[in-house]
């Protein structure tokens, strides 16, 4: 079984690629833009599906992480995909995923995992 702080680590790496491939992007681009589109939505799926794998022991750990949310939102980007709603993709990569990031910082920098 694959470890936390792997996991962990996905997540970072995943939010520091969305923050690159939005840049100083407006919403609008993620709209009209199939490539970054997919390129964001695809790193919200690594996020989700990390968040999914980690330990119930870690998440009852660091309750501070909305995981249900975390995961909820892969579930309905893999399963809706056809009626995803861009806005909230965009609100979730810009506002959701940088407060993700600074949390998980936070998880490892407590349990003793290198970030």
């Amino acid at each position: 079984m694959r470890r936390d702080d792997l996991y962990l680590k996905d997540i970072i790496l995943a939010a520091d690629a969305i923050a690159c491939f939005l840049g100083s992007r407006q919403a609008g681009d993620v709209v009209d833009d199939d490539l970054l589109r997919s390129a964001v939505l695809q790193k919200l799926t690594i996020i989700g599906e990390a968040a999914a794998r980690l330990s119930d022991e870690f998440k009852q750990k660091n309750t501070t992480v909305p995981w249900r949310d975390v995961v909820a939102f892969r579930n309905i980007a893999v399963h809706r995909y056809f009626s995803i709603d861009w806005q909230i993709v965009w609100n979730t990569a810009t506002v959701d995923v940088p407060s993700l990031r600074g949390e998980v910082i936070k998880c490892t920098t407590a349990s003793g995992e290198d970030s």
